[in-house]
């Protein structure tokens, strides 16, 4: 079996990986023409279009682990991106409301799949001392891929409209779906055996199960805050603030994740590098509750989650020694996330809205302490048991 360079397969999965998180950029950044092209419709029901992958990968992100684990990663990732491809071709067309919003519903399944596929693969196929490196760049797709689609989409727009942006994300999921076939052109994990248990069986087990649902847990912690802070950053830190806070604070934690985050994980194991991170991030909860969300202080959040992002997707083969429990960790991690995505940002507004000062550390603190204590307590459990190989769940 031909085992590609590993920075070739990583730069091959980070452009399946742009490819997934473009699913949702391609529509969030250009909603102003998503609205012009659906004209007369509810915005409620378009911002439902923009937020239904999220809603997809909490109902499935397990069973798409489940799924990986059963077909295969590579056959997985491929179907995935080919699906992505078609469907992005489709949306282009610029169909009726109600076909668009069946095509999100394929397009979630689609990218499911891919960030339950391309970090296994890339757990599986990178060698021990480049592997946390390469899952810190993974972690960092979805805030490079949105940063470009800001950057890329009003000159797109402008030239063919929202159907030439939805289509040159098509040609992009093709292309990756193309560079994977290239790269992988044989399974590098092979298709697990088929076990008989129920879905419902499958979900209570994996999060009864300290390995998969550490990183799981740790990630709802992370998704809880992050996209949150930045959505109600004007409520927070002021218009003004704002305006260029939103857009410098997740490039500080990216720059920071692929820096910082790669130096010390290289020295440490990714459990306690998760939870120095979210430690630091509730040190800087108790400095906002002082002062407030300054610009100093939400760069200091910022900057102290990018340890949680850079080891979040490390921890998973540290702690899941084959691949099937890895699968289905990366799946229980989507599914987490999506739901901290879906759930953070309403809570946190609530919360100001009920004590603009408490309510948001309230908000932040039991997050942070949340995963302190998760990536502590179950960590330690799931270390235990990897040691003494207690780690499948089939």
């Amino acid at each position: 079996m031909r085992t590609p360079h590993p920075l070739l397969l990583t730069l091959t999965l980070y452009v399946a990986g742009l490819g997934a998180a473009g699913q949702f950029s391609k529509l969030a950044v250009s909603f102003v023409a998503l609205t012009e092209a659906y004209a007369g419709s509810d915005e409620t029901v378009l911002g439902l279009a923009v937020s239904l992958i999220s809603l997809v990968g909490l109902i499935l992100g397990l069973v798409a682990g489940i799924v990986v684990s059963r077909i295969g990663a590579r056959r997985a990732l491929v179907v995935a991106l080919a699906l992505g491809a078609g469907v992005s071709l489709w949306q282009a067309t610029l169909p009726s409301l109600p076909v668009l919003m069946t095509s999100r519903v394929l397009e979630g399944a689609s990218h499911l799949l891919i960030v339950v596929a391309a970090p296994t693969l890339i757990a599986e196929a990178v060698p021990d001392r480049y592997r946390p490196a390469a899952l810190t760049l993974w972690s960092t797709f979805f805030g490079v891929a949105f940063a470009l689609t800001a950057v890329i989409a009003p000159g797109v727009i402008a030239k063919g409209g929202l159907s030439l942006l939805i289509g040159a994300h098509g040609v992009w999921m093709a292309v990756a779906c193309i560079g994977i076939l290239a790269v992988l052109p044989r399974p590098v994990i092979p298709p697990a055996p088929s076990a008989r248990v129920s879905v419902l069986q499958r979900h209570l087990t994996a999060y009864a199960t300290p390995g998969i649902a550490t990183p799981a847990l740790a990630w709802l912690c992370y998704t809880l805050t992050f996209v949150s802070v930045l959505t109600a950053l004007p409520l927070l830190a002021g218009e003004t603030a704002a305006t260029w806070l939103a857009a410098i604070a997740p490039l500080v934690s990216i720059g920071v994740a692929l820096t910082i985050g790669v130096t010390v994980m290289s020295r440490h194991p990714a459990q306690p590098v998760v939870a120095m991170g979210f430690s630091l991030c509730a040190c800087v909860a108790v400095v906002i509750l002082l002062i407030g969300f300054t610009p100093v202080s939400v760069i200091l959040l910022f900057a102290s989650m990018a340890l949680v992002q850079s080891a979040g997707f490390a921890v998973v083969p540290q702690i899941n020694a084959d691949a099937p429990s890895r699968a289905l960790a990366n799946g229980a991690l989507a599914q987490m996330g999506n739901l901290g995505n879906l759930s953070g940002t309403p809570l946190l507004i609530a919360l100001y809205q009920g004590a603009p000062v408490l309510g948001p550390f309230l908000f932040l603190i039991t997050a942070y302490g949340g995963g302190v204590l998760v990536t502590w307590v179950l960590g330690r459990r799931a270390v235990a048991a990897m040691a003494e190989g207690r780690v499948s769940v089939d």
